[in-house]
């Protein structure tokens, strides 16, 4: 078992877990975390808690401490530095005729590194806009190209569901969704319906795609011609997860019926 603890990273929603380095932590505490890209600022949002290690992608990255009152004062002048990086940014982009549009800026607690974050419609040869702004900053600048899921899951919101977005709140990696996953659903192909905020098929498609493909095997097409205990009939409706679907069937009209009572007939 590996003690692990969840904190989220300052404008974030999504928990991430780390190991607490034998620190004394409680919910609702601040911290300094070695994050993936350098020292970062974070907040404790469950207790300390035991995890199986298959459970868990190992080693884990470690709390380095909580934050003292020098922390908080070094955080602040970091977001703030960082909003006058992205205006800084925004006038250098104009002077080098760049066709990206600038997201985010942040540094890492460390200082050790300045990120951006933007959006482009094709790749954009930034070079000379690091080198303008390394001679700024002093400090290494990373300038990343991000999709339109991306900034989704950065900027966050309420999908159609009433929920917060699944992007933002806990998916980690943006899977494959394809149109055959609403077809193998039945739902209606409406883009106000499929797709989510950012304009793209929605995540969830993914989610019970492998469950409706199984529960849809031997199940008819809508228009088949099948035979039933009532005579030969078109399928006029399918209901996947309750394994039934309707049959209008001449002199009969509209039967409703249950995968395996019927043997299918051919397709016309």
């Amino acid at each position: 078992m590996n003690k692990i603890v969840g904190v989220i990273f300052e404008g974030g929603n999504r928990t991430c877990f780390f190991s607490p380095n034998n620190l004394i932590l409680s919910k609702g505490n601040d911290v300094i975390v070695e994050g993936e890209r350098g020292l970062q600022f974070a907040k404790v949002v469950t207790e300390i808690i035991d995890e199986k290690k298959e459970n868990l992608v190992l080693p884990l990255k470690k709390i380095i401490r909580v934050v003292t009152t020098n922390d908080y004062i070094v955080n602040r002048k970091n977001i703030e530095e960082a909003k006058k990086a992205l205006i800084d940014c925004e006038k250098l982009v104009k002077k080098h005729n760049l066709d990206m549009r600038l997201l985010q800026s942040y540094f890492t607690f460390d200082r050790k590194q300045l990120f951006f974050n933007f959006l482009a419609d094709k790749r954009v040869d930034f070079r000379e806009l690091a080198k303008d702004l390394a001679q700024i900053y002093k400090t290494r600048i990373e300038l990343r190209q991000i999709g339109i899921r991306d900034k989704a899951k950065l900027v966050g919101g309420i999908g159609p569901c009433g929920r917060m977005l699944c992007c933002s709140k806990f998916l980690n990696d943006f899977d494959a969704v394809s149109i055959n996953m609403a077809k193998n659903q039945n739902l209606a192909l409406n883009p106000t319906k499929i797709n989510g905020v950012c304009g793209r098929l929605l995540c969830c498609l993914n989610y019970e795609d492998d469950n409706y493909k199984t529960l849809r095997k031997g199940m008819p097409d809508v228009g088949r011609t099948v035979s039933t205990r009532a005579g030969n009939g078109k399928v006029v409706s399918v209901d996947i997860l309750s394994q039934k679907y309707k049959v209008y069937v001449e002199d009969h009209g509209i039967i409703e019926v249950r995968l395996g009572d019927i043997s299918d007939g051919s397709n016309k």
